[in-house]
Formats: structure tokens, C-alpha cells, sequence
């Protein structure tokens, strides 16, 4: 099974943008469907980001859709998100998540990382 570790998160003004990555162990990185999720404090953990196998189709929620870029490198077995336009709303722990497909990954992920802290402050 695919081990997944997040980098990047940290504090940044409002705004203001970081880039989280997610490096996955394996030979077999191209073939999984990737995403990103994140927790608030007191709420569920929510979709945020998906990319397909080959990186060719992503998908997003409404809430980061024209701020929030997902992309991977299959070479360096990576993903990353690329968040602008920072909110204080996105102040989450945010969570990379794999599975065989987008749709997978969307609704039941089969593998999940520790996890890395965004704050957003106002």
C-alpha cells in the first residue's frame, strides 16, 4: 500500500498563498488517482482537491475552484496544491489521500497521510 507524507503548511497572512506537497513511496505512484482533504477545528473532514493518475483531469471543490491548483510529478512521485488567495476560512490540517480512481479518492480514499497544518491569519 502506498505511503503518503505531507510537507509545507505553516502560517501566512490572508491573501497570501503556500504550496503543500505530498511525496508517496512506491514504483506504482502513476496508477493511483490522488487527492487533498482537510479538517477544520469541530468539523468533518472535507474534499478538497483530486488529480487523475496521469495528472490529464483534476477536480475540485467549489469552495477553493480558481484558487487552489493540484498537480503531480509522477517522476518524483509528488503531488502538490498550490493555494492562492488565501482565506482565514482555510485554516484547516489538510490531508493527502490516494486510491485507484478520482472517484475513489472523492469518496472513500484507501490510503491517507499524517496530515500538515494550515493557519490563515486575518
Amino acid at each position: 500500500q502506498v505511503q503518503l507524507v505531507e510537507s509545507g503548511g505553516g502560517l501566512v497572512q490572508a491573501g497570501g498563498s503556500l504550496r503543500l506537497s505530498c511525496a508517496a513511496s512506491g514504483r506504482t505512484f502513476s496508477m493511483y488517482a490522488m487527492g487533498w482533504f482537510r479538517q477544520a477545528p469541530g468539523k468533518e473532514r472535507e474534499f478538497v482537491a483530486a488529480v487523475s493518475g496521469s495528472g490529464g483531469s483534476t477536480l475540485y471543490a467549489d469552495s477553493v475552484k480558481g484558487r487552489f491548483t493540484m498537480s503531480r510529478d509522477n517522476a518524483k512521485n509528488t503531488v502538490y496544491l498550490q493555494m492562492n488567495s488565501l482565506k482565514p476560512e482555510d485554516t484547516a490540517v489538510y490531508y493527502c489521500a490516494a486510491g485507484p480512481n478520482m472517484r475513489t479518492v472523492r469518496g472513500g480514499p484507501q490510503a491517507w497521510g499524517q496530515g500538515t497544518q494550515v493557519i490563515v491569519s486575518s
